[in-house]
């Protein structure tokens, strides 16, 4: 993996998890590819006794995209992606995309199940294998969601490039509507900067109030070295494992160095809820991930939970565990 590699992690423009798909059928007008991964995912963590514990976290992921020309310059798309778990229970197969749009010069829409705005702000510093990304939490309407209609554009200024994302979530009973609006400006020289705010009700037991989240990030590659940070301010918002937080602040921080074909990556994730004066996630994290070629990849990661046990928020023995994860991926 190379510099321009991880920079992914702020391209929004484009679906990653398509970046391996393999074409299947093409003719003049019209292509499908398919693609996906086989993870497996051994994570060794204590639970609520105390006790060190192996769980299995294995995962696979197929998706399928579509693309058919309308004219020269507009085309028609459609993409879904499924995960697959070995779960004893509903949750062990999981729809993360269903949705279909239009694209051309002036971007992509696309209305279904589909990402929303804030999730190309987080992705700055959600650069590990396996942890980080604990203060990148964001309102469903700002994630990923369905009944979900989403503009992405991305625009060449001469070297430079802006990346533009919003969404709106339609309510439907079982969601309640809700918006996000993001954006990244990427310079030729290594630097980028990327903000965003996402609105939603009816947030949990905050169900009378208006969550409310705003994003800031900033990255700079230079060489094999990628470092990244991440700041966030929200109210009213289900955070953290359904616990309702009024009032939250947190960062991120990032450091990644690639060394031929392996990339080390270190984080540091802090989240408050600032009604209560209580620490919600505090942990430092380091992984090393070894490619041996575009469709293969190994990673070990460990996590130091900092966090003490706090029942005004719901911390207990088990979340305050560090982790250690030995992972194998396959792309295909």
């Amino acid at each position: 993996m190379n510099k321009k590699l991880i920079a992914l992690a702020v391209a929004a423009a484009s679906i990653s998890s398509v970046a391996t798909a393999a074409e299947v059928y093409s003719d003049e007008t019209s292509s499908l590819a398919v693609g996906g991964r086989f993870e497996a995912r051994a994570v060794l963590k204590d639970d609520a006794n105390g006790d060190s514990k192996v769980n299995d976290a294995t995962r696979v992921r197929v998706n399928i995209a579509g693309k058919t020309d309308i004219t020269d310059t507009v085309y028609a798309l459609g993409f879904y992606e499924a995960e697959y778990t070995d779960k004893d229970d509903a949750d062990k197969v999981n729809n993360r995309h269903l949705n279909a749009g239009i694209g051309g010069d002036f971007g992509q829409v696309r209305y279904g199940k589909t990402d929303g705005s804030l999730g190309m702000i987080t992705d700055f510093t959600d650069i590990m294998s396996f942890h980080g990304n604990e203060a990148g939490n964001k309102l469903a309407a700002a994630d990923r969601t369905s009944n979900n209609l989403a503009y992405v554009g991305s625009f060449d200024l001469g070297g430079d490039n802006l990346t533009v994302k919003a969404n709106y979530v339609f309510e439907d009973g079982s969601e309640d509507d809700g918006y996000s609006i993001g954006g990244i400006y990427a310079m030729d020289m290594g630097l980028a900067f990327g903000a965003g705010y996402g609105e939603q009700d009816g947030q949990g037991l905050n169900a009378d109030k208006t969550g409310k989240q705003a994003f800031g990030a900033i990255s700079y590659t230079f060489g094999d070295f990628y470092v990244a940070g991440l700041y966030q301010d929200s109210r009213n918002t289900s955070v953290y494992e359904g616990f309702n937080i009024a009032e939250s602040r947190g960062y991120e921080f990032a450091a990644a160095y690639t060394y031929g074909k392996t990339v080390f990556v270190a984080t540091y994730n802090y989240l408050e809820d600032t009604d209560k004066s209580a620490d919600i996630r505090d942990s430092i994290a380091i992984d090393a991930t070894h490619y041996f070629n575009k469709n293969f990849r190994t990673y070990a990661s460990y996590k130091f939970n900092n966090l003490d046990q706090d029942a005004t928020v719901g911390i207990t023995k088990a979340r305050t565990s560090d982790e250690f994860v030995l992972g194998a991926r396959y792309d295909f």
